[in-house]
């Protein structure tokens, strides 16, 4: 369902399936894992465009809540405009701010450049 790698310092998880909604507490059992094995690194979350659907997007919003209670940056990157839509509408404005991109490698290198700014 999904991969993960250390990119420029940086915990980018790509979800590469659309997790239904009874594989929405796994997706984010798995995402929640991943952050707190690499507390200290900024998450690029990436949705590839078959996982781009509301499972998906509310999997990516909890695990933003709990990105910013860790104090942890992350920022997601879908192709789908509809998918970066529904993020944009519904993220949680209360701690750190959900970053939303087009691209994986703008979120990347803006994830990057955070981390060494921080």
């Amino acid at each position: 369902m999904l991969s993960h790698s250390l990119e420029q310092g940086v915990l980018v998880i790509v979800v590469h399936d659309d997790p239904g909604i009874g594989g929405r507490a796994a997706l984010l059992a798995e995402i929640s894992g991943l952050v707190h094995a690499h507390k200290s690194a900024p998450v690029v979350l990436v949705l590839d465009e078959p996982a781009a659907s509301g499972a998906a997007v509310s999997a990516v919003l909890r695990a933003h809540r709990m990105c910013s209670d860790l104090g942890v940056f992350m920022s997601v990157a879908t192709p789908s405009f509809p998918a970066r839509r529904l993020l944009e509408v519904n993220a949680d404005t209360t701690g750190i701010r959900l970053a939303i991109h087009a691209s994986a490698e703008t979120a990347v290198s803006i994830a990057a450049a955070f981390a060494t700014a921080a």
